[in-house]
């Protein structure tokens, strides 16, 4: 089966091209593009898409505003929803953390970042830009706590949380901590319960909020 996806964004330029890479793929296919908020939660309503890649600015409706009805709080079936930024320093990309956003990324990251971070959604595992975690999350933190607040992790459970803010897939946390894929997961698993997090983007903006991720 392949992963369907939705593209929200108000610039042609952007359909056409994230259309292109993903369509090229053997195992991805667009269903629907939208050129405003309002179309978006429309369509995704209508097609039930897999994964959607939603830019932040929209007209008539922002894509922040439109992740909120499709995945925020309360949402019964919340939708993957993958946001898309110009800006590295953008705040409504911090803001779409904590409304639901499964993964985000700048839109030059490039066609390979971009295919990972659908499949990536698709999976239920998030793709965090590392330049993004860093420079937009460090840049928004509150001021800093005198001691890091771990909420009751355990060390290793602090280790995984640390580089799941640096933007580390499951697989490379495993190689970087010589444990198993699984083990990761249920370390993950573990600190959701623990922080009440929904999903890996959550935890990472815990994570920078309380200065766990650049703590040594």
């Amino acid at each position: 089966m392949k992963i369907r996806v939705l593209i929200a964004d108000d610039q042609p330029l952007v359909h056409s091209g994230f259309g292109m890479i993903l369509g090229a793929q053997p195992d991805i296919e667009v269903v629907g593009e939208a050129a405003d908020g309002v179309e978006a939660v429309e369509a995704a309503r209508r097609l039930r898409p897999d994964v959607g890649l939603f830019d932040i600015r929209m007209p008539r409706l922002d894509g922040l505003q439109a992740l909120r009805l499709l995945a925020g709080p309360g949402v019964a079936d919340p939708m993957r929803i993958v946001v898309v930024t110009t800006f590295d320093l953008d705040e409504y990309v911090h803001a779409a953390l904590r409304t639901g956003a499964c993964g985000f990324l700048l839109k030059d990251s490039g066609p390979a970042l971009l295919v990972e971070a659908v499949r990536a959604a698709m999976s239920g595992d998030a793709l965090i830009s590392p330049s993004i975690t860093v420079r937009l999350l460090q840049h928004l933190n509150p001021p800093a706590p005198a001691v890091p607040d771990t909420a009751d992790l355990s060390p290793r459970e602090v280790e995984v949380v640390k580089l799941v803010a640096r933007g580390l897939t499951n697989a490379e946390i495993a190689t970087g901590l010589f444990i198993s894929v699984g083990t990761v997961k249920t370390h993950l698993a573990s600190v959701q319960s623990k922080l009440g997090a929904r999903n890996r983007v959550e935890i990472a903006a815990w994570a920078w909020e309380h200065r766990v991720a650049g703590h040594s």
